[in-house]
């Protein structure tokens, strides 16, 4: 059997822009081992692969499905990009509206509509939720990105913030320090193993809803992720509980850029809604 491996790009309408996925429609007839090696084979931080949904998930027929998302090294609970890129896909043959995602993480409903020519995908994530990080822990990662503790930025405190996977938050002083990524791929992956967290969210504000973002991921076996989904709705719902940002606010991340694939993605927080929505647009890579 030949399994059709799709290949998109979240966060950019420009296929040479944000964050490459691969994307498998039908993948009822593979195992967790044709998956990974599917995925290895890509080298794409995540390829998703969508099967049946389970019963009772809603939705349209035709428009639920269940999803899983490997890494070239492991599956992760959740993946925005790749449920971006996905969602494109699917809308560019079933058309634009509503699509329901059942991950690890829980139930996941995605808007997809049209823009500029092209199709754009708006996931709403589970359930936030932040938590603090043990000094040492904190000390460790710090050593892992060979970052000096005085590079923090004061205003953004050091947590583990999840919304359908766990993410590092730290903030960094200065575009220049955010741009100066060179780190201990060994050791920051022990540290984010150990507590189970999927990349580190690096932040530097540019401005009250603007921000410059990168992110590790090396327990994917990818250095750099270009554009995070997951990191993106855990990082506002970090900075909503902080109170960083409004409690309804659509802010702007930029990621990517540092890495030559620039990618925007585009946070929404309601108040009376605990849940983040992000989105951004995508586009199928030749």
């Amino acid at each position: 059997m030949t399994t059709e491996v799709l290949c998109y790009t979240a966060f950019s309408a420009d296929p040479a822009g944000g964050n490459p996925a691969g994307v498998v429609l039908d993948a009822g007839g593979l195992d967790e081992a044709a998956m990974l090696e599917i995925a290895a084979g890509l080298g794409y931080s995540e390829t998703a692969f969508l099967t049946a949904p389970p019963e009772g998930l809603g939705g349209e027929p035709g428009r639920a499905f269940t999803v899983r998302y490997f890494s070239p090294k492991v599956e992760v609970p959740f993946c925005g990009h790749a449920t971006v890129a996905t969602a494109v896909a699917l809308g560019e043959r079933v058309g634009p509206g509503e699509l329901v995602f059942a991950t690890r993480a829980g139930t996941v409903p995605v808007s997809v509509t049209t823009e500029g020519g092209g199709l754009r995908a708006t996931l709403t994530s589970v359930e936030p939720h932040t938590e603090s990080i043990a000094p040492a822990d904190l000390a460790e990662a710090l050593a892992a990105l060979d970052w000096p503790a005085a590079d923090l930025d004061p205003a953004f405190p050091p947590r583990i913030a999840y919304a359908g996977a766990r993410h590092l938050v730290l903030g960094a002083a200065t575009r220049a320090r955010l741009a100066d990524l060179d780190y201990d791929f060994a050791r920051l992956e022990a540290l984010m193993r150990r507590l189970d967290l999927v990349t580190v969210q690096l932040v530097h504000r540019a401005g009250p809803a603007e921000f410059h973002v990168r992110n590790p991921f090396p327990v994917g076996g990818v250095v750099e992720d270009p554009a995070t989904g997951a990191a993106a709705a855990a990082f506002g719902a970090y900075a909503r509980e902080l109170g960083l940002v409004p409690a309804d606010a659509v802010l702007t991340l930029h990621q990517g850029a540092d890495m030559g694939r620039p990618g925007v993605l585009t946070v929404e927080l309601r108040s009376g809604d605990p849940r983040v929505r992000v989105g951004g647009a995508g586009a199928l890579i030749p």
